[in-house]
């Protein structure tokens, strides 16, 4: 197989006396999902942040594509290609879908902002990514849940990145703004670009990843083939019913 797009070996992180990652092991491939799982404080969070930049890993070797790298602030991961959805989704209620996909990126000619080409920039990429484009012009306060998922989304895609964080992106969602955000996932595990996707909804996961990592106490506790594994199996390693501390992704041992 190819070289993943981002590995993690051995990586530790600790707050004082507390050490909340211990030797993970993670692989995640272009062109694929792969669902983080893990109980309430199993580190998936700290996690996210170690990946994203937010909070450097205290040990252990981060890969990007085969290489070494160092991720120590958030302009590292962004420079590699790694672009981060929050949970809270950080927009600006108070701005509209333009200034939130620009904000602090905002395009100038001739010194003035060049309004008309943000706005063309931001339809272009919202009617790539959803079949009904919000009013670009409306605060995104006025928006349903599901859009402003879409423009957080959005917002991520516009430097590229090769691969997306996405931190429970449909906890608040109803029926079908989540179905319209797991085709917006579905399409971009299409264009190649590797997602890695925190959720507690097994139906979600089961849906759209192709593989899940589970994390228990700060620790590698499974590693499955979501086509293949039983919505049991992975719940009872999520719960500790079964443990394991695995070493490396499934496609490289028969089973974790």
């Amino acid at each position: 197989m190819p070289a993943p797009l981002l590995a993690l070996h051995g990586v530790c992180k600790r707050y004082g006396a507390v050490e909340v990652l211990m030797d993970i092991e993670l692989e995640i491939h272009a062109g694929q999902v792969l669902a983080l799982l893990g109980d309430n404080g199993a580190g998936k969070s700290t996690l996210i942040k170690v990946i994203s930049g937010v909070a450097a890993a205290d040990r252990g070797v981060i890969e990007w594509e085969g290489r070494p790298v160092q991720i120590r602030r958030p302009g590292d991961a962004q420079d590699l290609g790694i672009a981060t959805v929050y949970q809270d989704l950080a927009l600006c209620g108070n701005l509209d879908v333009v200034g939130n996909l620009f904000l602090g990126r905002e395009v100038r000619r001739f010194g003035f902002l060049d309004e008309m080409e943000m706005e063309r920039r931001t339809f272009q990429l919202l009617d790539s990514l959803t079949r009904g484009v919000p009013e670009l012009r409306a605060p995104v306060v006025s928006l349903s849940s599901g859009q402003r998922q879409t423009v957080a989304i959005a917002r991520s895609l516009l430097g590229g990145p090769r691969l997306l964080l996405l931190d429970e992106p449909t906890a608040a969602l109803g029926l079908q703004q989540t179905t319209e955000v797991l085709d917006l996932v579905d399409e971009l595990r299409d264009r190649g670009v590797g997602v890695l996707l925190i959720s507690h909804n097994m139906g979600d996961v089961k849906a759209l990843a192709d593989r899940a990592a589970v994390l228990r106490l700060g620790r590698n506790n499974g590693y499955f083939d979501v086509g293949t594994a039983s919505q049991e199996q992975i719940i009872s390693s999520i719960t500790g019913a079964t443990e394991s501390t695995p070493r490396r992704p499934a496609h490289q041992e028969a089973a974790w």
